[in-house]
């Protein structure tokens, strides 16, 4: 198979000779979990996954980020889950970082590699199983989804990046683009998972402070990325998470592009107590 262009962790220990001092901080705004924090002592075991373990980047907490979880999954050959989601009101997001899949909903198989984008709505049908050779890595977002009255729910699709659609930020010589999964406007989704792409020496030119929870992961490069006040060199495997209102900036150094995964909470009223 060939060789994924998507930064995952393998997993690991370092060894008792490594010195302690890493970028890995916990703020009241920001997060950064760089990716040498992703050793085999962190990862968790879920309910009904065979061959499978977790590294958990991101969980609802009261006075932080609030709206969602994100995992990275890692399955053996042979791994499998007949039930993976426990919660009949979680949607969930899968894009695949290694290996590939075989993902089943509703009794229709599909197949996911490297780039491979599935939404899962709430009370979705859908199995698991690694029937290949390699170890298979993927991301996986949930979240409560929010029903409206009088809007339906989305319903279970499968994508991949290559056939998402890309759209250049006005004014930037396509140096900032966005690949994006679902259409902004389809206000039946309540997140979005996307993927964001700097070219060298683009930025974000100023400090976004915005109501949406963000989840960053590197896929690809590194850059300097403006948390709050702070500055922080950031590189492929490493997750930055947001909470409401964090300012943020970037400047995309080089020497090669620079891409994450992102995900933000969209489209619905702010929730009052």
């Amino acid at each position: 198979m060939p060789k994924s262009p998507y930064y995952a962790p393998t997993g690991g220990l370092p060894p008792q000779t490594q010195l302690l001092t890493d970028r890995a901080m916990f703020t009241t705004a920001y997060a950064v979990i760089p990716k040498g924090t992703m050793t085999d002592i962190v990862t968790s075991k879920l309910p009904f996954w065979n061959d499978t373990r977790a590294w958990v980047l991101a969980r609802p907490l009261s006075g932080f980020a609030e709206t969602f979880s994100q995992y990275i999954m890692e399955v053996s050959p042979g791994g499998d889950s007949a039930r993976p989601e426990t919660d009949p009101g979680a949607e969930g997001v899968i894009f695949m970082v290694g290996g590939g899949i075989t993902l089943t909903i509703a009794g229709t198989v599909h197949r996911l590699a490297p780039g491979g984008y599935a939404y899962l709505p709430p009370e979705c049908d859908w199995q698991m199983q690694n029937d290949g050779d390699d170890i298979a890595r993927f991301h996986w977002v949930r979240k409560r989804y929010q029903y409206v009255s009088g809007i339906d729910k989305p319903v279970a699709f499968v994508s991949d990046e290559g056939a998402a659609t890309t759209i250049s930020m006005p004014g930037t010589d396509d140096k900032w683009q966005t690949t994006r999964f679902v259409d902004p406007d389809d206000m039946r989704h309540d997140m979005h998972v996307n993927i964001v792409t700097f070219q060298p020496g683009a930025v974000i030119p100023f400090a976004e402070t915005h109501v949406m929870e963000h989840g960053l992961y590197v896929l690809e490069g590194k850059a300097v990325y403006r948390l709050n006040q702070d500055w922080v060199e950031v590189e492929a495997g490493d997750f930055m998470w947001l909470r409401a209102f964090c300012p943020q900036a970037c400047y995309a150094g080089g020497p090669g592009p620079f891409r994450y995964l992102l995900y933000k909470d969209v489209n619905r009223h702010m929730p009052l107590g």
